[in-house]
């Protein structure tokens, strides 16, 4: 019998996270969901991919924590079977906005532990895991979720810039060394995504993006960052490495 495809999506109770874990569930993959902690929100996610007629572990996880990477993987291979999609969608902002002359250590440890340390370990921890693994027919891939700030500057929360930018180096880092065992390594760069976390500059952000910040004059939703991911999860891009995939209405095209 096939393997059964599975998909380990962090940060997934809301959101980006949220609409990729329902996608990869609508395309037949079993699903496992963390975030930092236990809520009704997690919950909630869970019963919507369990509705969908796959099977589904919502726990919880710390990603900084890079001791328990192991323990994670474990728990979702007992509950679900052996991961092959590792999406890295879990992370952190800025503790405040502000000068940049003003960025607390605090703030940039903060970012760097979870955004960049965190999820590089996490990709060793399955990267490790595939290298001791039978090769098999099922397509496995890591998709990691980054930002437009992984190119594009923003120094009012340039610690969140320099943890993407980071992670980017990473994920091109890991492409390169999992090639060879037939695993996807690819990066995911949303711009201006409309959700709970980016309502708050939803009006400064909508009179920009009018007078020409992105060629497409809207906010992009979640599920259209979750689309692309389920591409690259079921092996849409075969003969790519290392591709970065920006979804962000052409905020990142050089024009003038």
């Amino acid at each position: 019998m096939k393997q059964r495809q599975v998909a380990l999506v962090t940060g997934a109770r809301r959101g980006i996270g949220r609409a990729i874990a329902l996608e990869l569930a609508n395309a037949g993959f079993d699903v496992a969901i963390t975030d930092v902690e236990t809520s009704e929100e997690l919950v909630a996610t869970r019963t919507d991919i369990e509705r969908i007629g796959v099977k589904c572990a919502a726990l919880t996880s710390n990603l900084a924590d890079i001791a328990h990477h192991d323990a994670l993987f474990q728990a979702v291979e007992d509950a679900l079977g052996p991961v092959t999609c590792l999406v890295n969608n879990a992370g952190v902002s800025v503790m405040s906005r502000g000068d940049l002359l003003d960025v607390t250590p605090e703030s940039y440890d903060r970012c760097l532990n979870v955004n960049t340390r965190g999820t590089f370990f996490l990709m060793q921890a399955f990267g490790r895991r595939l290298a001791q693994a039978p090769r098999s027919d099922v397509n496995r891939s890591i998709i990691t979720i980054t930002s437009s700030n992984a190119v594009a500057a923003s120094p009012q929360r340039g610690e969140y810039c320099v943890s993407k930018a980071g992670l980017s180096m990473a994920t091109t880092l890991f492409s390169l060394r999992l090639a060879e065992l037939g695993v996807g390594v690819f990066e995911v760069q949303p711009g201006l995504i409309e959700t709970e976390m980016t309502a708050p500059s939803k009006a400064r952000y909508d009179a920009l993006m009018e007078n020409g910040l992105t060629a497409i004059k809207r906010w992009g939703k979640p599920n259209e960052v979750a689309l692309t991911v389920r591409t690259l999860a079921t092996g849409g891009l075969p003969f790519s490495v290392g591709q970065a995939i920006r979804v962000d209405g052409g905020l990142l095209v050089s024009k003038y």
